[in-house]
């Protein structure tokens, strides 16, 4: 009698061990469904991550860093490098060490791969040009011909800048000849004179203008037909090539767009 009791015991003990295991599998798929994005399994991301951005991604890339370190809370995304594309594309060729590029164009982008530091950049943004005044608009300015008037103040992105280069090839398309006050080297100096009152208008993109309450957007003519396509890329050279790798693919994920599409960016 004993050793039947002691079966009976063991089957007892058995069949609690079922449903244990049972249980614990059903807790693991339910887990398994509210898992992480796919960036956040496999090894965890350690280091830091060098980026370069063009200037018009400060506020959208300073975003999409604070989320991707949080999903990798052993990696540091030092503090993003923001300038004009060209400039960041000429530092980068002539050796500025970086891990992932993002340009406001392909043109830029172009010559980075051109010089073998990357290959198969993705685009993942677009954006187009408006006119940046003051808010209060004290120029009166009502349309791209309005620039065209000598007694305004008007500044320009430089013509090898990204936003110089839309801004000349929309000016072309208007017949609008302006005689600009400065060309700057990248979009950030240009809203930073209008808004400051230094200038009365500026040629920007519509992402540097949303959600400001110094400055204000005048439609331009033909502007949806000047579109600007940003790529981005994980340098050959990257020191941190894996952390470059998942910060691309975030970017290019769901959660990246949610990020571009709520600074105001077009799809690519």
């Amino acid at each position: 009698m004993r050793r039947s009791g002691q079966l009976v015991s063991l089957a007892v003990v058995a069949a609690a061990l079922t449903l244990g295991l049972a249980g614990c599998a059903a807790a693991d798929q339910a887990t398994g469904a509210a898992a992480g994005p796919a960036e956040a399994t496999g090894p965890e991301l350690t280091g830091e991550l060098t980026v370069f951005a063009a200037a018009s991604l400060g506020a959208a890339f300073d975003e999409l860093a604070t989320q991707f370190e949080a999903r990798h809370p052993f990696l540091d995304v030092l503090p993003i490098s923001y300038d004009g594309s060209s400039t960041l594309a000429t530092q980068l060729v002539e050796g500025a060490p970086a891990d992932v590029f993002a340009s406001a164009d392909e043109s830029n982008m172009r010559k980075v791969v051109d010089a073998g530091l990357a290959s198969g950049p993705d685009l993942f943004a677009s954006n187009t040009l408006v006119i940046a005044v003051p808010a209060g608009n004290p120029g009166r300015i009502a349309s791209i011909d309005d620039l065209a008037d000598p007694d305004l103040t008007v500044v320009l992105c430089a013509p090898e800048v990204p936003c110089g280069a839309a801004s000349g090839t929309l000016l072309d398309d208007n017949g609008v000849t302006v005689t600009p006050a400065s060309l700057e080297q990248n979009v950030n100096a240009v809203v930073a004179k209008v808004a400051a009152g230094e200038a009365d208008a500026g040629l920007v993109y519509a992402t540097d203008v949303l959600g400001r309450d110094d400055l204000e957007a005048v439609v331009a003519a033909g502007a949806a037909d000047v579109v600007n396509h940003y790529p981005i890329v994980a340098l050959e050279s990257a020191a941190n090539r894996p952390a470059a790798d998942a910060f691309v693919a975030f970017v290019l994920s769901d959660d990246g767009r949610a990020v571009l599409d709520a600074r105001g960016f077009g799809a690519p």
